[in-house]
């Protein structure tokens, strides 16, 4: 990561000037303790880049404090508020919609709060998609709720449709939750309001169960994701032990990141290979994978694999890519290929086998969030709400350092986050699986 050229200024429409009407105590004091624009998160905490530019008298790059300030821009009174969810289902999108229409309802008594069906789509008169009323009542018990009540969908559409919607509906702001295809959108939402003049704020959320998204520490439905991972490893790892040379196979989602499947081998540490899309291994030859697992069979008599969906896409060279309806690279599926290739291979040898193929991704992609999410995704919906009253625009509400803060989203769209594969995490599963390089020597 280079501080440098990363931009840290978060815009806003305009000065704010109304106090805020957060409750205050029974006391005269306010619940809240309000954050200024000058409380800073540093990018970097390390003490010896730190002192580094300070002794070169270095600006250090730091995001501002997500929170409460004490003066807000948009009157409550007259202010109407828009909310869409994007792209695939993730674990805590209902979350993230109770969390965000109660904070605007009962903290700043905003009594306009409408939800956009079906995506970006919604916004499209074509469609015909009518939008929601948002209310507490609504959304109270959508906690137990997998998936989105607002809907979703893929796909590109009109930016100037998007703005020309806004204006007609008069939303001044506008919560987006997506991935990087949605943050992309924003920004160029974003981009044409400012040509426009028009006063509306974008404020996005992360959302990406791959936890894959630039600048962002940790995404929601992370945390659901991986711990539903384990339990399909547990469950592969049963079945492997049951049988004589039993293969537990399992896919898990990460199209171009493999932070699930790497932190749920550790999680769930009876996993002997984990293969990633930042990693790239042999599949036959002394070295690849084929090998290594015969020779883990033989020690063992059973073998767990854990492989990301992007995993191996090398394998399918001659294979004419196909992109998904947000443009997205479609990888091949390296799963059922893995399956096809090891029973081949074995087959061959004439040794016998029982693979089991577990592919539990959209069950978990669809599922509530766990406890831990659903808290994230209450701090992530109220700290939105406070940026986009302040009149703060143009950011996502991200989660570094142990802090949330306010990222611009130029410093994030169309970048993406990845395992480092000299990093921790990749030398603990390497640690934990004995796995080795998997690779032929040259």
């Amino acid at each position: 990561m280079n501080c440098h050229t990363i931009s840290t200024d978060t815009p806003s429409i305009g000065e704010a000037k109304i106090p805020s009407p957060i409750q205050k105590g029974e006391n005269g004091l306010n619940v809240y303790d309000f954050v200024s624009d000058d409380d800073r998160v540093l990018l970097d905490v390390s003490i010896t880049n730190l002192v580094s530019k300070i002794k070169d008298g270095e600006t250090i790059p730091s995001f501002e404090k997500a929170g409460p300030r004490n003066k807000i821009y948009f009157d409550p009174s007259k202010l109407k508020c828009a909310l869409v969810t994007c792209g695939g289902l993730c674990p805590g999108l209902n979350d993230i919609i109770r969390s965000i229409v109660l904070g605007l309802y009962y903290g700043y008594n905003v009594r306009h709060i409408f939800g956009i069906r079906y995506g970006l789509q919604g916004f499209i008169p074509k469609y015909g998609h009518d939008i929601v009323d948002l209310t507490p009542g609504l959304v109270v018990n959508i906690l137990e709720m997998g998936g989105s009540i607002l809907g979703s969908s893929r796909g590109p559409q009109s930016i100037d449709e998007i703005v020309d919607s806004l204006e007609r509906m008069n939303i001044c702001i506008l919560f987006m939750v997506g991935g990087d295809g949605t943050i992309m959108a924003a920004s160029k939402i974003a981009e044409i309001i400012t040509q426009r003049g028009l006063n509306i704020s974008i404020v996005a959320i992360p959302k990406t169960i791959d936890n894959d998204i630039f600048m962002v520490s940790r995404s929601f439905g992370f945390d659901t994701a991986v711990e539903l991972a384990t339990k399909a490893i547990q469950g592969a790892h049963n079945e492997a032990e049951a049988y004589p040379n039993g293969i537990g196979l399992i896919k898990l989602m990460g199209r171009y990141s493999g932070f699930i499947a790497a932190t749920a081998a550790l999680a769930e540490q009876n996993v002997n290979f984990v293969l990633i899309p930042e990693i790239d291994f042999d599949l036959a030859g002394s070295g690849g994978l084929l090998k290594a697992l015969e020779k883990r069979l033989h020690l063992r008599g059973h073998a767990v694999i854990v492989v990301a969906e992007g995993a191996g896409q090398k394998l399918f060279e001659c294979e004419k890519q196909e992109c998904d309806e947000s443009g997205n690279i479609r990888p091949s599926d390296i799963g059922m290929f893995l399956k096809d290739a090891i029973t081949t291979y074995f087959n061959e040898k004439d040794i016998e086998t029982s693979l089991k193929y577990i592919d539990p991704s959209y069950m978990i992609r669809s599922l509530p969030s766990n406890a831990n999410d659903s808290v994230f995704c209450s701090f992530l919906g109220r700290n939105a709400v406070h940026a986009g009253m302040t009149g703060k625009t143009k950011l996502l509400i991200g989660h570094w350092n142990d802090h949330f803060v306010h990222i611009p989203l130029d410093a994030s769209a169309g970048k993406r986050k990845q395992v480092e594969p000299r990093g921790t995490l990749w030398r603990s599963v390497l640690e934990a699986t004995g796995q080795g390089p998997l690779k032929n020597e040259n």
